[in-house]
């Protein structure tokens, strides 16, 4: 009975581990990215709230929660789904909240006065991850098919879904640790560093629906992706991790520093 017991949460384990945004390697390039554009007053300010805790550590943070059901309304925080025909603006909000409301509270909690550190820590956190998320572009994607969960490919003959293939299975197929990921990032002109940092998150909600819209010209349900599809995409890939890690030290700059 109880090897029946750890058999079944191995396997309910494996099947939902790879269900996380950009996973836990994805979330701590990120993290780890933004350390490196924070100013000397927002290090400080986060390094107080955090008690001396990395951004890549916390990153997953929101993801690790999700197992209690006392942080089970934030799980609609992770994501946003709007038709491609549709702008956000335009269309109707959920009433449990999406990615762009979740970002909105964490930047309020932050700013506030009023605010205690428990409550900032904890918002901080969430910020962290939710911006990593904003940057995988299928967690801005399709309600129709769960954010291309239910679009289901085969990743080098094995069955998994789009959704997978950006959050994890890129990533791991590359085969380097979150630390030489991030430190594998191209260098950046003072141009492409400004148009990065451009704009505010609906901003950068735009460009992960721009990318996602794509994906769905060049994907079909049950394609075979493999070596061409890293040749292809992993650039990109690379890009949104850079772009979200840059990007969250701008927003903590602004709301911390």
């Amino acid at each position: 009975m109880r090897f029946f017991t750890i058999l079944c949460f191995t396997v309910l384990f494996c099947n939902t581990s790879f269900a996380l945004d950009w996973g836990k390697k994805g979330h701590r390039t990120t993290g780890a990215i933004a350390e490196q554009y924070l100013t000397k007053k927002a290090k400080k300010a986060i390094n107080k709230l955090l008690d001396g805790q990395s951004l890549a550590l916390v990153s997953t943070f929101a993801d690790d929660i999700k197992s209690d059901k006392l942080y089970r309304s934030y799980g609609p925080w992770h994501y946003v789904n709007v038709p491609f025909d549709k702008t956000y603006d335009s269309h109707p909000k959920s009433e449990k909240g999406d990615l762009i409301q979740g970002i909105d509270t964490c930047i309020k909690v932050l700013k506030s006065k009023e605010s205690s550190k428990e409550n900032k820590a904890f918002y901080l956190k969430l910020l962290v991850h939710f911006i990593g998320d904003l940057h995988q572009p299928l967690h801005t994607g399709l309600a129709d098919d769960k954010g291309g969960n239910d679009f289901q490919v085969q990743w080098f003959n094995e069955g998994t879904n789009l959704h997978s293939v950006w959050d994890t299975k890129m990533i791991e197929s590359y085969g380097m640790s979150y630390t030489e990921l991030t430190n594998e990032m191209p260098e950046l002109s003072k141009a492409q560093y400004k148009a990065i940092i451009a704009g505010t998150h609906r901003d950068w909600l735009e460009d992960s629906r721009n990318l996602v819209k794509e994906l769905y010209k060049q994907n079909k349900k049950g394609d075979k992706l493999s070596y061409r599809y890293m040749y292809d995409h992993f650039d990109t890939l690379k890009k949104q991790l850079q772009s979200g890690g840059i990007r969250l030290a701008t927003l903590l700059n602004d709301v911390l520093g």
